[in-house]
């Protein structure tokens, strides 16, 4: 009866968030009102979003699993590589970027170095996105999961419906509007379960007493290898996120330069503070039920609400973090159904008008959506998801965009050569020389080098194409 109930009021919780991406799509008359919401947010209602890009799936079910089971090591690449990306778009991209008025990242490789160069990135950008729009998708369903009990499966495909329509209707007016309630909404229901949470094990005193040997270790022993992977960690979405166009269509909505990076700083600080709850209150979960560790650790904070919580606060708190993963997931399908439409349609249908385009980026939308459907009902793991996705576009889209905007040497085929090697040899590592250092089929080969992550190969890569590259044509200025 009590599940019932909750699952009555959570769906009118969503029912309201549908309702304003209805409302919102009244002020969607462009593709610039559609992609960044006509450029005319305030920075609060930027930083909320900002800070929304990654803060549900990821962050409390992922990373509070993550924490549970390896320590504070485990959660570099989440909360402590998301917030350095914030800071780092704030100081690198948001100001040069926002003054030239474009819609996409592709936009700006055209501009600097040209259409061969925008193609290829609109191509590595569109499918980087799959994996991470998929772990929206789970946690949407391993939420209703916990919720009512709603199998799996089922939960995927109401969720991906769902989620499709809201943006499709609202695009990034109604993922700014509802990334501003259920910021507040998330951070309350948080802060609640946290306290109770807490006084459940008797106060940090006894908390820290029972922390296993380096459970609360940062930095990483002084071994070439670990110290590598603690590296790669920082750099998978603190560097890998920054090329992505959910991140660009935020930080580009907002109504002035100054707003665009003084709500980059806002979120990062409000990311990294923010994100310490979830870590805290699984902490807390693996001290007062280590036996659910057994089982889908992802499960620790919704089964920490419905033991802990009062039926009010369940449907408080299962609402936002439902709200708060829409969010997330709208933004991210928005992102590659923008790029499709303005990258790859647009430049083979030269006298598209924009309201044809819009109609285009809707389509793709409903395309990216039962794509990352489908590879939602075969995958289950958040954090392997969003890992996968940010190093597809740090090791293909990263030292590109950085080198357009600071070397002037830099020239288009340089930007290709860099994309290619880049994802080439990242592809390379995964599929032949990780598997060589794991099966110690390897000869004359250095099994260090072997046992680098592959996000290095693939940035170091990334980085010699686009030098050696740029040796040959000519360097254009934005």
């Amino acid at each position: 009866m009590q599940n019932g109930l909750l699952l009555f009021f959570i769906s009118l919780y969503l029912l309201g968030t549908v309702a304003i991406g209805w409302w919102a799509s009244r002020r969607v008359k462009t593709t610039a009102d559609f992609v960044m919401a006509g450029r005319g947010l305030p920075m609060i209602m930027v930083a909320c979003a900002l800070f929304a890009t990654w803060f549900g799936s990821e962050t409390v079910l992922g990373a509070g699993a993550e924490f549970a089971q390896h320590g504070l090591l485990g959660v570099i690449e989440d909360p402590f590589g998301a917030a350095l990306c914030l800071l780092l778009a704030g100081l690198l991209v948001a100001r040069p970027l926002y003054k030239l008025n474009i819609l996409t990242f592709n936009d700006f490789y055209r501009i600097r170095f040209g259409k061969t160069a925008e193609i290829s990135s609109a191509v590595f950008m569109v499918p980087s996105y799959f994996s991470w729009i998929a772990a929206q998708i789970v946690a949407l369903a391993i939420v209703l999961e916990a919720v009512s009990g709603l199998e799996r499966g089922w939960g995927v495909v109401l969720c991906t419906t769902v989620v499709v329509l809201y943006t499709y209707v609202g695009g990034m007016w109604a993922v700014a509007i509802t990334d501003f309630v259920q910021t507040i909404a998330i951070i309350v229901g948080l802060l609640v379960l946290a306290t109770s949470m807490v006084i459940q094990v008797g106060g940090f005193d006894k908390m820290m007493a029972a922390a296993p040997p380096r459970f609360f270790q940062f930095f990483p022993d002084p071994k070439p290898t670990e110290v590598v992977q603690w590296f790669a960690a920082w750099m998978t979405i603190g560097l890998g996120s920054i090329p992505q166009q959910d991140v660009f269509q935020r930080v580009m909505a907002a109504k002035s330069v100054r707003s665009s990076v003084r709500a980059c700083y806002t979120s990062s600080f409000m990311y990294l503070s923010v994100a310490m709850l979830p870590l805290l209150i699984c902490y807390c979960a693996r001290l007062l039920h280590p036996e659910l560790l057994e089982g889908d650790a992802q499960m620790l904070i919704p089964n920490m609400v419905l033991r802990y919580s009062s039926p009010a606060m369940q449907i408080f708190f299962f609402g936002a973090l439902i709200s708060a993963i829409l969010s997330t997931c709208s933004g991210a399908l928005l992102a590659p159904a923008t790029v499709i439409g303005e990258n790859l349609v647009r430049p083979l249908f030269r006298h598209l008008t924009d309201a044809q385009l819009l109609r285009v980026m809707r389509i793709s939308l409903v395309g990216v959506g039962i794509v990352t459907g489908g590879m939602a009902l075969s995958r289950d793991n958040i954090f392997e998801l969003v890992g996968e996705s940010s190093a597809f576009s740090l090791v293909s889209l990263f030292v590109p965009l950085i080198a357009g905007l600071y070397w002037k040497k830099a020239t288009g085929i340089g930007a290709v050569a860099s994309m290619m090697a880049g994802l080439g040899v990242w592809v390379l590592s995964i599929w032949v020389w990780i598997p060589m250092a794991e099966t110690g089929d390897y000869v004359g080969w250095p099994q260090f080098l072997l046992e680098m992550p592959a996000i290095i190969w693939g940035l170091l890569a990334s980085g010699l194409g686009m030098w050696l590259g740029s040796f040959w044509g000519t360097a254009k200025t934005v």
